[in-house]
């Protein structure tokens, strides 16, 4: 049975439940994608949600309902996500006591060796 939350509350449980949370893989060089970042790695790549859909193999309310935290997602949907990121050039940055974050690749030019 699904019942109405008042938003207020809602957050709360899911701030609680960790929605959102991915933990790729069980190794320890994983790090942890939250809909914050899937949000900031679209605004630095410049791309809507749909062309990140495209690039994941994905729908488009896949992603829309990750980043707005109605769903933690699937494992293997949201590595498809992140992967579709990394490979347009976004690197994820680990909690490391500043919080979660992204950062674009920096790009080699051609002079450097």
């Amino acid at each position: 049975m699904i019942r109405h939350v008042c938003s207020p509350c809602k957050q709360k449980w899911l701030q609680r439940q960790h929605i959102g949370k991915l933990f790729t893989t069980s190794t320890e060089s994983d790090t942890v994608i939250t809909p914050a970042q899937s949000r900031m790695a679209r605004a630095a790549l410049q791309i809507g949600v749909r062309e990140l859909a495209d690039l994941a193999g994905v729908s488009a309310m896949t992603i829309t309902r990750f980043e707005n935290g109605h769903t933690g997602g699937h494992a293997a949907t949201l590595m498809k996500i992140r992967a579709a990121l990394e490979s347009a050039g976004v690197e994820f940055i680990a909690e490391n006591g500043g919080g979660p974050g992204v950062r674009l690749r920096k790009q080699a030019s051609d002079g450097d060796s």
